[in-house]
């Protein structure tokens, strides 16, 4: 069954209410380019009074015609032509060809000028929705309910634009209306009225299908992702491989088939009203337009009218009645745009709790004594369980801490929490004696380099998925040949077709696939780009077998001489070169010190080396 359609949940007034950001809105489209928006303005304004210029030429044309009708005029063109009697007439209909020209010229150039300044303005509202989104803390973009609003901004970005249109075509029909207005007025002021009054239940009833239709868009935006990530599961590259190798396409299909087809029939239904309701309140439009036309046209019978006056008056109110009911169910629509643009705006809104203090603290260069967890506790966003509570210990400066640990023990929070991708709910950290929240956040996270076990793989170059490690030096490629020997990916980099221009991935066209262990070389790369005071490795090895792993990690240790570093790994061999080893469980430190002294305790730490260590015997 498909699902009800919803509610109109927001009455006229809310609904007309949202237009408060039209305001903003076109203050934006000034900035993107003003004068791009005074040539669009400008323009339109041209055109406006072109529709009731040419109906009146068209009428005196007319006039004309019936006057030379009851003259003695000779049958052939070319007599008539040299006797002047048709010079005013020709003339007449030369002004309106020109007219004719000249609104096909402007229409040309207003479409234009409006797809220079969308292209412009969709770009620049682009990348202020990715500044925005970047300031964003990394909780937010874990909230199911922000990645709605984040997926509808996006649509938005991409399709307001023809808002933009609607309100320059909006003032453009506003002066002709005038116009028009101005000349039903000098012959029958009452039709104005009669026009009104049909026009009203229209208008009302778009309104209301405008209402329903964004309620619709805005009930249906977790499914609108999930269609969009079956779209991406059963089409991708990255899925390709297990799509084939499970037969996944009938499941992916069948639930795409479902999902869409839900939306379908609400949509068509949706439709179907809309469709039903609009064509009963516009048959009072044309019921108005009707009556007016017997009107005219018996004052023409009367003598009241010429002929012209007929044509034109008749065309007045055709045009009229149709530019009103254009501005009624436009404003209508743009209100119900304005309730999308709401979207959009709200995003904008939306402020980061992680984020720099005033007058904030540069990070000390070097750091001298080190990272310092008092009583730190975490709980992720509507989890009952904390990831971490109680969390006590010290990172010394220089120090190579090893983090070890099952699923769960809140290794990868504790990284979190010391890059500040989130803060503590509980407790504090502290940096060289003071809490991390008084050092400025950019500088600090420019003094931590990070490889997550889930690290992104960049469609880009070689040297570009290194350099991102430290954006500034992207250009710098004795600096990115440096960090890919470091990180051993100078060998992976060297059996590509065109070595560091080589684009890597499958996305793009020339692009090369790497192995997993491949990636995770060029990743760990990636961390040697940025010189900083503190390296972590949150298990970005998993791909590679225990002796790869082993001679990264050995490295890592060498090229650690005097950094602060964090090392995290299921692989209890690999970690024993470290300093001191913790052992976390539960999101509290369960025990700490060396691997001699570990093992000498006993313990979960043993206990877990032994069975690893089995395995490999």
């Amino acid at each position: 069954m498909p699902p009800p359609l919803p509610p109109a949940q927001l009455n006229l007034r809310q609904r007309f209410s949202a237009m408060r950001n039209i305001a903003p809105f076109l203050r934006e489209v000034w900035a993107t380019s003003r004068a791009l928006t005074l040539a669009a303005i400008g323009i339109r304004l041209l055109r406006a009074f072109l529709p009731v210029a040419t109906l009146y030429i068209g009428k005196l044309i007319i006039d004309e015609a019936v006057r030379l009708v009851g003259l003695d005029v000779p049958r052939e063109l070319a007599t008539a032509w040299r006797a002047g009697q048709l010079d005013h007439l020709l003339a007449l209909l030369g002004l309106e060809f020109a007219l004719a020209i000249g609104s096909d010229l402007l229409g040309r150039m207003a479409s234009y000028v409006d797809s220079v300044l969308s292209e412009k303005f969709t770009n620049a509202t682009s990348i202020r929705l990715m500044e925005h989104a970047a300031t964003l803390d990394l909780e937010d973009f874990e909230d199911a309910d922000l990645q709605d609003k984040l997926d509808r901004a996006r649509r938005q970005t991409m399709g307001r634009m023809n808002l933009m249109g609607q309100l320059f075509g909006q003032a453009q029909d506003v002066v002709t209306v005038l116009s028009f207005a101005a000349g039903l007025l000098a012959y029958a002021p009452w039709l104005l009225a009669l026009l009104a009054v049909a026009l009203v239940p229209a208008f009302i009833g778009e309104s209301h299908f405008n209402a329903l239709n964004y309620s619709l868009n805005f009930q249906w935006t977790p499914e609108r992702r999930q269609l969009e990530y079956l779209r991406q599961m059963g089409a991708s590259v990255d899925t390709a491989k297990e799509v084939k190798i499970f037969n996944l396409n009938r499941f992916f299909i069948a639930r795409f088939r479902t999902l869409s087809q839900k939306f379908f029939e609400a949509n068509r239904r949706l439709a179907g009203r809309r469709a039903f309701w609009g064509t009963l309140l516009a048959a009072l439009g044309t019921l108005g337009y009707y009556v007016a036309y017997a009107y005219i046209a018996w004052r023409t019978v009367r003598g009241d009218f010429s002929i012209g006056d007929l044509t034109f008056l008749a065309g007045s109110f055709r045009r009229l009645r149709q530019l009103l009911e254009s501005l009624l169910t436009g404003f209508s629509q743009v209100a119900s745009q304005a309730l999308y643009l709401d979207d959009l705006y709200s995003f904008f809104e939306i402020r980061p709790q992680v984020r720099s203090i005033e007058n904030a603290l540069k990070v000390p260069v070097p750091v001298r004594g080190g990272f310092v967890f008092e009583g730190v506790g975490f709980r992720y966003e509507g989890a009952e369980q904390w990831a971490l509570r109680g969390l006590s210990f010290e990172l010394h400066a220089g120090e190579v801490l090893a983090l070890v640990g099952e699923n769960g023990a809140g290794k990868t929070t504790l990284v979190k929490l010391l890059a500040r991708l989130y803060d503590p709910d509980e407790g504090r950290i502290l940096l060289d004696g003071r809490d991390l929240r008084d050092y400025d956040l950019d500088d600090l996270r420019a003094n931590i380099g990070v490889i997550f076990q889930d690290f992104v793989r960049y469609h880009l170059t070689a040297a570009e998925n290194i350099g991102v490690g430290q954006i500034d030096a992207m250009d710098d490629r004795e600096r990115i040949e440096r960090a890919a020997r470091k990180g051993m990916a100078d060998e992976v980099i060297a059996g590509l077709p065109r070595g560091y221009e080589q684009v890597i991935g499958r996305r793009f066209k020339d692009g090369v696939d790497l192995s997993g262990g491949q990636w995770q070389k060029i990743a760990i790369a990636r961390a040697y780009m940025r010189d900083a005071q503190v390296m972590i490795l949150d298990e970005p090895t998993a791909a590679l077998d225990a002796r790869s792993e082993f001679e990264v990690f050995e490295r890592f240790r060498e090229l650690s001489d005097g950094k602060t570093a964090v090392l995290i790994s299921h692989r209890f061999s690999s970690v024993r070169m470290a300093d001191r080893i913790l052992v976390l469980a539960d999101g509290k430190v369960e025990a700490s010190g060396t691997h001699q002294q570990l093992m000498s305790q006993g313990g979960r730490y043993a206990e877990l080396f032994e069975l690893q260590a089995a395995g490999y015997r």
